[in-house]
């Protein structure tokens, strides 16, 4: 039997496309090792976004891959991950201990985004990634709520920055820690801004990963500005398959393009509704609406997520679905969902800002 060379095991690996995420290893990682001798193929991969808990099933797909295609009876696989920052918005610095932004927005409240934003950051805090939350749905900020810290209030050990509140391993911060719960946010446009730079300025986040906003939903004036002075790595569209929804995610798209902000790909959340009596699955809001918008703007479909009762249980209790019952199937989609978003991201510009010198011209 021929012994294959590194270079052959190299590009038999460029020809592996990722289980669940569906592209190929060497856009979203990086050969780090090679080494064939007499003792088989050994092989290490560093993955540019938090897999933890796909790293056994990445294994075996290398594993079975390099049989077939390189003849090995004996290989050796190694899987880490590493995330790095990428690049934002010209004119924009990304912030400190930060190193990506993600928007989760929606072109309408009602669809399920803030829903959809905390169980995609406990997807990659679960991988083994350290997230943070900023709520920036000033008007209706619910995130304390459904990760179970409401009435808690951060700390500042200098009086001019905050120490972020923890839960589930996240770090977090929203307006419904500075006001009382029933208090209404009776606030223009200038105000909603100058309060969400505060928080996300004056927080003192700690070496994050993602830092996962929760943006207001609209295409207004707030969200305009919001994208183009927040410096944002990509973005997440969450819709539902119903028209007006579709309707108003579009504008959200397109004003995420305006701003040079990547758009990672769309959630269709709502999908199907599966009756708990006779387990029969209906579209009650219509089909294949975010496949649809997905292939007319060229952006993936991250994850189509059911209507589930469990999921609203859960997330008002505080334990929402992913850390509530991970091996259920609503868990599962939001995994898949986010492994696939931040695979996405993976394959973006990266930053290299931090590798320059800071550069200051004297006059003489």
């Amino acid at each position: 039997m021929t012994v294959p060379t590194k270079s052959d095991i190299r590009n038999a690996l460029k020809t592996l496309t990722l289980p669940l995420v569906g592209r190929p290893i060497v856009e979203v990682g990086k050969v780090i090792d090679v080494t064939v001798n007499s003792d088989g193929v050994s092989v290490t991969i560093e993955l540019g976004f938090p897999a933890l808990n796909l790293f056994a099933d990445i294994v075996d797909a290398i594993t079975a891959h390099m049989k077939e295609k390189c003849s090995i009876d004996a290989i050796n696989v190694e899987v880490t991950s590493k995330v790095t920052a990428h690049g934002v918005q010209r004119n924009l610095k990304p912030l400190p201990n930060v190193r990506n932004v993600i928007a989760v927005a929606s072109g309408k409240g009602g669809v399920g985004k803030s829903t959809t934003a905390v169980n995609l950051a406990l997807a990659l805090a679960t991988n083994g990634a350290s997230i943070g939350i900023l709520d920036a749905d000033i008007y209706g900020p619910s995130i304390p709520l459904m990760l179970g810290v409401s009435g808690m209030n951060p700390t500042s050990e200098d009086g001019q920055s905050m120490e972020p509140i923890e839960a589930h391993d996240i770090q977090l911060m929203s307006i419904g820690f500075l006001i009382d719960s029933d208090q209404p946010m009776a606030w223009r446009g200038p105000m909603v801004t100058q309060a969400l730079n505060q928080m996300l300025q004056q927080t003192q986040w700690n070496d994050l990963d993602y830092l996962i906003v929760d943006m207001p939903p609209g295409t207004g004036d707030i969200q305009l500005t919001l994208s183009q002075q927040v410096p944002v790595s990509g973005a997440v569209i969450v819709t539902t398959p119903q028209d007006i929804a579709l309707l108003d995610a579009r504008k959200g798209l397109q004003m995420f393009r305006k701003v040079s902000v990547p758009v990672l790909g769309i959630v269709e959340n709502m999908s199907t509704y599966i009756c708990e009596g006779c387990g029969r699955e209906e579209p009650l809001f219509g089909r294949g609406g975010g496949e649809q918008m997905a292939l007319e703007y060229d952006v993936e479909l991250l994850g189509q997520l059911p209507l589930d009762l469990t999921i609203r249980e859960q997330t008002d209790s505080g334990r929402p679905c992913v850390i509530a019952d991970p091996e259920g199937g609503p868990a599962i989609s939001y995994n898949r969902t986010a492994m696939r978003m931040a695979a996405g991201l993976a394959v973006q510009g990266k930053d290299y800002s931090s590798k320059f010198p800071n550069i200051v011209i004297e006059n003489s």
